[in-house]
């Protein structure tokens, strides 16, 4: 499998892990030698509920036996999107009444940016240093990170970028810009927080100048930071809310919320404002679905503080010089770039999954299921420590 894996399927890097996987199951993967792998990865985040839940795979069984795929976006009331739809409704703040569903977090990055343009009639899009939104060409010209735009130049005109936590930029934000889109938390720079109310800043000179503020929750939404959304713990409302990742429970979805007021502007003038043939899939939507009610129902979401101050306080090593982030959604920063290059792929070999951030070079991110248990958290930290040991 990995030869015809390596010759036939393209790549994002010319030397990947290349594991041979079987199956999947709770916070291990399985490798087709029957090896096992403690996932601290979570498919990036993605699997909040870890590998092959039995609730998410019934579920899915269930909707596959009535019908998959039926008609693009928007034209059927189907049961399983509207509960989707209806549930999200529940758990944002009042402001956000509407939802629209697509295949992945690029693609709700496309289509918040698209609804800001066309709601605020401006132009300027502003975005921050060291950000990742995904790669499509609207998100990668408001990905902040120069070095892996230059090959794909033109991209989208009137961008500029800001420094994460500097409030000296905000004047940036003027009368001429539509949206300001920011990870609630940087991911690619290393689990970066916002500090000192910066988000609140953001939103009120977002208000002042009548521009609107687009947060992208794809990674830390979902329960990862110990609430259901990152903005939560900052005291902040977005106008615009990016979602991704987790909400799918390992199936590839995206989605974007605001006020119904915002959201009907993609309905007339031109109406099909934004269109996708398998967004709201009735399959996808129930995996949705049910990794959101159990989520909910088994409390992950509460024990998650409980959680990191485990990490915290079982990966200690004189390599490690501070961990950034919040809930688990962890990144230990190293003394230096060459510490993590060595660490990921020992850690591999010994039945531990890391994995790398895409711009903080000295990290690794630490992102499991949100519900793994306390004795899996101790070994995995017991490997990096060991691990580290040799290094050192």
């Amino acid at each position: 499998m990995l030869d015809d894996f390596l010759k036939y399927q393209a790549k994002t890097t010319p030397h990947p892990i290349g594991l041979e996987i079987d199956y999947a199951k709770g916070s291990y993967l399985f490798d087709t030698s029957g090896k096992s792998y403690l996932d601290f990865i979570a498919g990036v985040s993605a699997l909040p509920l870890g590998h092959s839940h039995p609730k998410v795979v019934k579920a899915l069984k269930d909707q596959i036996d009535k019908y998959m795929h039926v008609m693009v976006y928007g034209e059927f009331a189907q049961a399983p999107s509207v509960a989707l739809c209806k549930k999200l409704i529940e758990l944002l703040p009042p402001s956000h009444e509407q939802i629209y569903l697509t295949n992945s977090g690029t693609e709700a990055i496309e289509g918040a940016l698209k609804l800001a343009k066309r709601s605020t009639q401006k132009t300027k899009l502003i975005a921050a240093h060291n950000s990742y939104h995904g790669s499509t060409h609207g998100a990668l010209s408001l990905l902040g990170y120069e070095h892996q735009k230059k090959g794909y130049r033109p991209l989208l005109p009137g961008v500029h970028f800001i420094a994460f936590n500097d409030e000296k930029d905000l004047d940036q934000i003027d009368s001429n810009t539509a949206a300001v889109l920011l990870e609630t938390i940087q991911g690619g720079a290393g689990f970066i927080l916002p500090e000192d109310n910066y988000l609140k800043k953001v939103k009120n000179r977002c208000d002042a100048v009548g521009a609107l503020l687009i947060l992208d929750e794809i990674q830390p939404g979902f329960g990862r930071t110990g609430k259901i959304f990152g903005f939560e713990n900052f005291g902040v409302v977005p106008d615009i809310v990016v979602m991704g990742k987790a909400l799918g429970g390992g199936l590839p979805i995206g989605a974007f919320s605001a006020s119904k007021k915002l959201m009907q502007k993609l309905e007339v003038d031109p109406k099909l404002g934004h269109i996708t043939t398998f967004g709201g899939n009735p399959v996808i939507a129930t995996a949705a679905h049910t990794t959101i009610v159990e989520l909910m129902a088994g409390k992950w979401v509460e024990g998650i503080a409980k959680k990191e101050k485990l990490f915290r306080t079982q990966l200690k090593h004189p390599l490690i010089k501070t961990i950034r982030g919040k809930g688990l959604m962890l990144a230990p920063v190293f003394l230096d770039s060459i510490i993590p290059a060595l660490l990921v792929p020992r850690c591999i070999e010994k039945g531990l999954l890391l994995f790398w951030l895409l711009w903080e070079k000295k990290a690794v991110r630490i992102s499991p299921p949100l519900n793994i248990s306390d004795e899996d958290i101790v070994k995995g930290c017991q490997i990096i420590n060991e691990t580290l040991d040799e290094i050192q």
